[in-house]
Order: C-alpha cells, then structure tokens, then sequence
C-alpha cells in the first residue's frame, strides 16, 4: 500500500469512530491503485519524486495563494525544476497555489468561492471535516487554515491526488497528518456520521440521483453536524429543475440543475433542517479563465458570445448557490 494512504489508515486505527472505515477502506485503496486511474496516479508518483529535497520551513493557508516555502530557500536549478514539474502535471483547474515562490494560477480562482462562503458558515476551528470532490484539495488547505482539527476530502482523481500530494509532501509533519485526500467517491464510504462539516462543492450537478447525494453527505455527518452545499442553479420557483437535453455549457455529464426554491424543498425533504442559503452570484471570467497551466476552453468558450447570460446551447449561464444545512441531533 502506498505510504500517504498508509498514515491515514494508521492514524483513523486509534479513531472510535473513524475506525469503522477500515472495514472496506484498505480494499477500497488496493482497488484504485490496481485500477487504470492507479497506474496514472503512479507515473505522477516518478515525477514527485524530484520534489523530495524541498521541505517548507513556512506555510500560508489564509491568502488567495495557498502557499508553501520562500523562493529564496531553493536553487535556480530547483526554481526550473518546478516550473517544468508544474506543466507536466497539467491540467491545474483550482487554486492557486504558490510553491518557494512559483505560482500556479489555476483555471479557478478558487478564492473567490471561499470568500463567499466562509462569513456565512459555522466557524471550522476544532472541527472534522469532509471534503466531498475536493480536486486537488485548495479548499482543504484553506479549511485546515481556519483550525480544523482534521481535514479528510475524496476524490477520484489520480491528477488531482498527486497535484495534492505535491504541496502536501513539502508540508511539516504536524500539517500533514491533519489533512488526508483518499482516490475515492462518495458511494464508496459507509455511512460514517464522523464529521462536523461536510463540504460538497461542485458536485451535485454531475450526480444521477441528487436525492442519493444528500443523503449520502447526511449519512457522514454527525447528529447536529452542518452541510455546506454549492451548486449550480437556475431562476424559478419550487417547480422548477433543468435537465439538459444534451448538453449545458459544453459539459456532458450535467444531470441537475434546480432553482433554489426546488434545492430548498429537496434538502428539507431529505431530512435536513435550518436550510438556508447564504450566497448565489453567476459565474464570471474573472473566476474561471484558461491561463497557462490551463490551455483548454474555459467559461468563456462555454458562453454565447453574444450575450453572456446564456450558454451556447441557450441556457441560463452558470449561475452557483452555496447553502448550509444541518443534520437533525438525536
């Protein structure tokens, strides 16, 4: 087994309540990498391995670049070997990051999202966190950042877990054993009810079955714990879902876009409780743009390009709502 998964099965061992995981956990793991995605995940493991020597003494995790080391504490040699490391690792859809100085700017200004939610959430100090398609784990950092106790996100991605693991590699010791991305997704964990937030951002639109996808974010929560959901969603009333024809902004695997009167009715109809919604904003090229680390279209190729309010099938443009919920004590 690979030694990042190996930590965390060592650590969540002592865990009363993580521990029940390690029922299927282990051969969840040894499948991904016995899988197409774990051979991907393992050529990128050769690459990481020139990022070995780098160690950084000091990291910020409450700016919009999450960011690890000084530029002055590593050679020009090293300076260029990141630089090249950064393209080989293409493409970089969130962030961004800065690593001893190199920036990546992503494809995603993520830190535009972060801002508009964090006001509105309950405070991550000393708390457990899910992040559910976390990607390559910017918003971890900025969670872990906040004084979470713990942040665990899943993801299936074998780019996505080795562009995390790039940062997290140069991270203290203390710092990495706090936050854990797993190649897994949702339908693979039990129903743990071991996390004080659980984040899903981003995900809901690709879901086959939205009602599945509360529930399985309800089932890791403990008893009081809050969802924090962000999704795309549409103008109307309690009546009224898009589903594409085809499909929307370019994407093919979008399945569910409410209004927010629809998502609202939904999360109370899946038990949730103190539904509110705490953000909704159309998506910008300020936020999502192509740049060099991310040389395919981008939101801007997604829109009319004679009226930005529309995509080029005719639909709202992206439109994304951030929710919170709370899973009902016992």
């Amino acid at each position: 087994m690979f030694s990042p998964f190996n930590k965390f099965l060592e650590i969540i061992a002592g865990d009363p309540v993580l521990g029940r995981w390690l029922t299927r956990l282990p051969q969840d793991l040894e499948n991904f990498l016995k899988s197409a995605e774990g051979q991907e995940f393992r050529r990128y493991e050769k690459i990481l391995e020139r990022t070995r020597p780098l160690h950084a003494e000091s990291l910020n995790l409450k700016q919009p670049y999450v960011s690890f080391g000084s530029g002055d504490a590593i050679t020009e040699g090293q300076h260029q070997m990141l630089k090249n490391l950064f393209k080989e690792m293409m493409p970089w859809r969130k962030g961004p990051y800065e690593l001893f100085g190199e920036k990546v700017e992503s494809e995603w200004r993520s830190f535009m999202k972060w801002d508009r939610l964090l006001s509105g959430i309950t405070p991550l100090e000393g708390r457990r966190i899910l992040d559910v398609g976390c990607g390559n784990g910017y918003h971890m950092w900025r969670m872990l950042g906040e004084g979470a106790e713990r942040v665990v996100g899943i993801d299936p991605s074998a780019l996505f877990t080795a562009q995390f693991e790039l940062f997290k590699r140069t991270a203290p010791e203390e710092i990495r054993q706090k936050i854990h991305l797993l190649p897994l997704g949702i339908e693979q964990l039990p129903a743990l009810e071991a996390f004080d937030t659980v984040f899903s951002m981003g995900v809901l639109y690709h879901r086959r079955s939205a009602v599945d996808h509360l529930m399985q974010l309800q089932n890791q929560l403990v008893p009081g714990g809050e969802l924090v959901l962000e999704t795309m969603v549409i103008e109307g009333d309690e009546s009224t879902v898009l589903i594409p024809k085809d499909r929307y902004a370019k994407m093919p695997n979008i399945w569910y876009i409410p209004s927010i009167p629809s998502l609202k009715n939904l999360l109370n109809r899946c038990g949730y409780i103190d539904v509110e919604l705490i953000d909704v904003c159309m998506t910008t090229t300020e936020e999502q743009r192509r740049t060099e680390l991310m040389i395919t279209e981008s939101l801007e190729d997604f829109l009319d390009p004679h009226d930005h309010t529309r995509t080029v099938e005719g639909y709202q443009a992206p439109t994304r709502a951030v929710f919170t919920a709370k899973k009902k004590g016992r």
